[in-house]
């Protein structure tokens, strides 16, 4: 993979991450300023998706985006607000982390 595409995805998923983590605060607190920043943050995420699909392509960008959010922000509810999952649900999450495994690091001598 692209060393490029990663740290663009990386960049990205911190900015979405921050955003989320924001929106929840707002959750909390109700406050119009936070949600303001939360949607500034989702707008910055957004535009930095646009270079990410040109690089990797449509498929390839969101799917990574949307397997590395899940993640991590599972990983914040947990930490920071105290959230569960379910088995059920952590075996959705494992299942996307191995997704996006297969999908960033390719076999050889594909098609």
């Amino acid at each position: 993979m692209n060393p490029t595409f990663l740290l663009w995805l990386g960049a990205a998923m911190a900015t979405f991450l921050g955003a989320a983590t924001v929106s929840r605060a707002y959750v909390d607190n109700g406050r119009l300023w936070v949600l303001v920043a939360s949607l500034a943050l989702y707008c910055i995420g957004n535009l930095m998706m646009v270079k990410l699909m040109r690089e990797g392509g449509l498929g390839l960008a969101i799917s990574a985006s949307s397997v590395a959010q899940l993640l991590l922000i599972n990983i914040i509810a947990f930490f920071l607000f105290g959230e569960r999952l379910t088995t059920q649900q952590s075996v959705g999450v494992a299942l996307g982390v191995v997704s996006i495994a297969l999908m960033l690091f390719p076999a050889k001598g594909g098609v």
